[in-house]
């Protein structure tokens, strides 16, 4: 009963200064919010990174270019491209657990077809790249083996090149000339759009790579780089192992001129990118909590001189001195509880308007609120602890002297 009807008595306190008490806890409101704010923007951007990253196939392992050393002068990675068609087939036929490999060389090149043309990438690969990357058909069906095999002259278009080359036609059957050589459309890929790096997924060619080494650039002799799925999630480190050791023994036990890196790596290293960006910006956030914070101990300091006479009536006709401790206490808890929940409502609008009005990612987190709401009450602890055991130590004669 008593410490209900403390509260009472802190309630009344409030409200008798209600502008006073909101700008106390604004401090809170504009703390909480950008915490709530922060959090969801960062992860927001942390989710949209790992679907990203997910959009580059499943389970993949990736061998890349090592890097060269000539006459002293040493190259960075991709100087030394000594890949070749042979080590993809190699992989294939001896790695265990390597379900689906595929070569792929890349080249910059204007096509034309339909009366239209269109600088894009073409991409030489095996009829496993799809099932790497988890691409999906929209239209039509991906080249055979046999097309590999024969060196034919088809080829499957990416979204853009459909929207840009054929806006008003079926691109099925249609063709396309890559260096005025005809490839005949057989397939149209599923939309995937922007990779983590920036770059339109969908602005793609593929032929066969036997096409691609054989007709259209002739010079190549080696791949920027290969493909591998491995079977499962745990396979991964297994397969990528087997991989190194199958290459050097091909390259004579010499030194690697070859990286190897699988998904779950560059998933990692996106996901701490995106994790340190979330911490730095909640630590910014919750700067704004310390401060409103000391707004509300300054204003509790400011309110027991105010009231140093109340103080003292209340001491005089028997009140504890822990009775007027929880009195300033819950007054304190309660400033910021309640800048913390209107901080969060706050917060959550603002996300969504951003989300809106700018397309940014935004997910705001149970965890978040949570968070933002205990560190709030822990602020209106923390600093009003002090107000209050100021105020309960006031000798009773000298607070009712007090003027």
């Amino acid at each position: 009963m008593r410490a209900i009807a403390t509260t009472v008595i802190s309630l009344r306190a409030l409200r008798r200064n209600k502008l006073r008490s909101f700008l106390t806890a604004l401090g809170i409101i504009i703390g909480v919010g950008a915490v709530i704010t922060m959090v969801s923007i960062g992860n927001g951007a942390k989710a949209q990174v790992e679907a990203q990253i997910a959009s580059l196939g499943r389970n993949v392992v990736t061998v890349f270019p090592g890097s060269s050393t000539a006459g002293g002068a040493r190259g960075g990675l991709g100087s030394s491209n000594t890949l070749t068609v042979d080590d993809a087939v190699a992989i294939q036929r001896e790695i265990l657990g390597a379900v689906a490999v595929s070569p792929e060389l890349r080249h910059g090149s204007q096509v034309l077809g339909n009366g239209l043309n269109w600088r894009t990438t073409i991409h030489g690969v095996a009829p496993d790249f799809l099932s790497i990357r988890a691409w999906n058909m929209a239209e039509g069906d991906i080249f055979t083996d046999t097309d590999v095999r024969g060196n034919a002259k088809v080829c499957v278009i990416g979204q853009t090149i459909a929207k840009q080359v054929f806006p008003d036609v079926d691109p099925i059957g249609e063709v396309l000339r890559i260096r005025n050589i005809p490839f005949r459309i057989v397939g149209v890929l599923g939309a995937k759009g922007f990779n983590y790096f920036g770059s339109d997924q969908d602005d793609i060619v593929l032929v066969p790579y036997s096409s691609f080494m054989s007709r259209v650039f002739r010079w190549r002799r080696t791949v920027n780089n290969i493909l591998v799925e491995a079977s499962s999630p745990e396979a991964m480190e297994r397969v990528q192992q087997n991989i190194t050791d199958l290459l050097v023994q091909r390259r004579g036990n010499r030194e690697p001129d070859f990286t190897v890196r699988n998904q779950l790596e560059l998933a990692a290293t996106a996901s701490e990118t995106s994790r340190t960006m979330t911490q730095l910006l909640a630590g910014i956030a919750f700067v704004s909590l310390v401060v409103g914070g000391i707004g509300i101990m300054n204003i509790m300091l400011v309110s027991v001189t105010e009231r140093t006479r109340e103080i003292g009536i209340r001491l005089a006709i028997g009140a504890h001195d822990r009775d007027i401790r929880l009195q300033f206490l819950i007054e304190a808890m309660i400033l910021s509880a309640m800048g913390g929940i209107i901080g969060v409502l706050v917060g959550v609008a603002i996300s969504k308007t951003l989300s809106h009005l700018n397309g940014w990612p935004v997910l705001v987190s149970t965890e978040s609120v949570l968070v933002a709401v205990a560190f709030s009450a822990a602020v209106g602890i923390g600093f009003g602890f002090y107000p209050a055991h100021k105020a309960a130590r006031l000798d009773p004669i000298d607070a009712l002297r007090f003027e």
